[in-house]
């Protein structure tokens, strides 16, 4: 059995910068960290006592016996892409998916590194981001950018930058005081579940040819932010104050990235002493994070009382394999 831990992703400036039809042309980068909440994949060859092949856990419970027949595309997909055959896999999470954190790039990453590791193999991090995203964006056919990919596969609090040539991985320079006192000016709360983000990403790649002028604004405040982060002498707080605006520019692009209600609690946080904050991930719902001074930060968990707060940390391991027990499997003639 293989057991994978692989983190979510919190995207603070770039966003849609990454989607390959603008970078190719334009170049783009995000600024992005991987904190303390997970998903997890297991991966077994199943044992021979069933009238199935195959039995895939996750919101639902698939039992197949052909991989053609299983309905969830990225796990059908990626059992072909890998040869995998006769497997029980089961998904688990420590927070929701559909919820603007990468959960589903995190979980193409982590089954891509225990499918792998099922097999005696170990890829590399970029291996496993390139992987996943020729499964999500290629074989899967979903919409949307590659930067989930990459923060799951190499975590971190990293620039991540896209170009003609793809992407480079470039961790902040940032003192060990300093990305603590980030993370304790950093408050997130989840609103609800957004849609499929690939049903956003569809409007939002759409309307990316008419906003060129501010994707590249928010090209530059991704490296204007990494300079606040790696300068002691910075006000940390201009971090914040850049969030607000990133977040203005974002909700021009689409119209489904934010929503009359997700307005209201992002106006109720800044009134409460927030001084920036953003809707993660593609919209519609899911987590909002505010950069919020420590004495504020009472004001703004009473104003969000109605909404689930979830503390974190950020963490810099990326996908790994927590669990690594050999099987001996031969392959059936069916």
């Amino acid at each position: 059995m293989i057991i994978t831990r692989t983190p979510f992703r919190m995207s603070f400036f770039g966003g849609g910068t990454d989607f390959e039809s603008y970078f190719k042309e334009h170049g783009g980068a995000v600024l992005s960290t991987t904190f303390d909440k997970y998903c997890y994949v297991s991966v077994r060859h199943l044992p021979r006592f069933f009238d199935y092949w195959n039995e895939i856990i996750y919101s639902k419970i698939e039992r197949v016996k052909h991989t053609d027949e299983i309905v969830h595309p990225a796990v059908r997909n990626a059992m072909k892409m890998k040869d995998m055959h006769e497997l029980r896999l089961s998904y688990d999470a420590d927070l929701p998916a559909r919820s603007g954190l990468g959960t589903s790039s995190s979980f193409a990453v982590g089954m891509l590194n225990a499918f792998s590791a099922l097999k005696g193999k170990k890829l590399s991090k970029r291996q496993l981001a390139d992987e996943a995203i020729y499964l999500e964006r290629v074989l899967c056919n979903e919409s949307g950018g590659i930067q989930d990919q990459v923060a799951a596969a190499f975590g971190g609090l990293n620039v991540i930058a896209f170009g003609a040539d793809g992407y480079e991985v470039r961790p902040v320079n940032i003192s060990e005081a300093r990305r603590r006192e980030l993370n304790s000016r950093l408050m997130l709360f989840f609103t609800g579940f957004s849609r499929f983000s690939s049903d956003i990403q569809v409007g939002t790649s759409a309307a990316l040819k008419d906003k060129t002028a501010q994707l590249k604004e928010m090209t530059s405040l991704v490296y204007d932010a990494e300079r606040i982060l790696a300068d002691e002498q910075a006000d940390l707080d201009d971090f914040g104050r850049m969030l607000d605006h990133t977040w203005k520019l974002k909700r021009g692009i689409a119209s489904g990235i934010s929503t009359d209600s997700i307005d209201c609690m992002y106006a109720a946080g800044i009134r409460a002493g927030a001084l920036g904050g953003k809707l993660l991930g593609a919209g519609g719902g899911g987590f909002l994070v505010f950069y919020v001074d420590p004495e504020h930060q009472e004001a703004v968990m009473e104003a969000m009382k109605e909404l689930l707060y979830i503390p974190f940390c950020f963490e810099n391991e990326g996908t790994v394999i927590i669990h690594d027990e050999s099987e001996n499997y031969e392959k059936l003639a069916r």
